[in-house]
């Protein structure tokens, strides 16, 4: 049973990222929101551009959070044989079969690529008023281009550290991609909330590095502007692409899982590898971090 656990999902190994790097998420500040889709204005949409992010508190129902969740737990729990997007911690490979499905969600690092296989979290992706925000935000059709879960178990859930989503996709570098970071928990700088630099999405593209993760290098950081964006279940914060953001690991015995999904304008196509390295960079781009 192990092999087929092995062959069925995918493990992450632990890349490091401790008490050394608490210095980083040292927010000066909170970032507010507009409630509900509705509530959101042009004047919302302007600040978006200005500063790279808009808060949009109960964007969601209880009942939509509560579907995504039981979604999340079907897929990991094996419900759908032919879903393999689920990343299991590396070091529970020899005791995942034996784990049971309640503690199961708590060894999982991310789901990947499931809008196909669950309804609930489809319809999430595909919700009227999120992609008709999105289409003011973005003066063009969003077109959906990853979905991800993101899971910080209770104590352990680990660090991911800061970067530009930009960095990670073959599109011109200052393509206004927007992610949509939806908490189905509620989600504060205790157990793992989104941390930001308001602004830094028109700073543009940053070299990124090889260490902990594919990341900005952490002396990099503008750790004097970081705002921390906690988030009740229901909440989404829509973020550009180029926006400086990063989460802190988790040491709250609350579980922090969110669902991130990334659109782009339909306009927009993919470049070659080559063309997006030599902005990003290849593991430092020959430059020390």
């Amino acid at each position: 049973m192990a092999s087929t656990q092995a062959e069925r999902y995918s493990f992450d190994p632990d890349t490091g990222g401790g008490d050394e790097i608490a210095h980083l998420y040292q927010a000066g500040g909170v970032a507010y929101g507009v409630d509900g889709f509705d509530g959101v204005t042009d004047e919302h949409v302007a600040l978006f551009h200005e500063q790279g992010f808009l808060v949009v508190n109960d964007a969601f129902s209880p009942a939509e959070v509560e579907g995504a969740l039981a979604g999340l737990l079907d897929l990991i729990g094996g419900k759908n044989p032919a879903f393999k997007g689920v990343q299991f911690e590396a070091a529970v490979r020899d005791r995942l079969p034996t784990l049971p499905a309640e503690q199961r969600q708590d060894v999982v690092r991310k789901l990947a690529w499931f809008v196909e296989y669950d309804a609930r979290l489809k319809a999430l992706s595909a919700h009227p008023r999120l992609l008709a925000t999105l289409e003011r935000i973005m003066g063009d059709r969003p077109e959906l281009f990853q979905d991800m879960a993101l899971l910080k178990p209770p104590l352990v859930g680990r660090e991911k550290p800061w970067h530009q989503d930009n960095a990670y996709f073959n599109f011109p570098p200052e393509t206004p991609v927007v992610g949509a970071w939806i908490a189905l928990d509620e989600a504060v700088p205790e157990n793992g909330c989104m941390h930001i630099i308001p602004g830094s999405q028109r700073e543009g593209p940053v070299v990124h590095f090889k260490r902990r993760d594919w990341q900005i290098c952490d002396t990099g950081v503008a750790t004097s502007r970081v705002v921390a964006a906690p988030l009740r279940p229901g909440g989404v914060l829509l973020f550009h692409g180029l926006l400086h953001h990063g989460t802190p690991p988790s040491r709250s015995t609350r579980r922090r899982r969110a669902l991130q999904y990334h659109y782009k304008p339909a306009a927009v196509g993919k470049i070659s590898g080559e063309e997006h390295k030599a902005v990003f960079g290849a593991d430092g781009k020959d430059v020390e971090c």
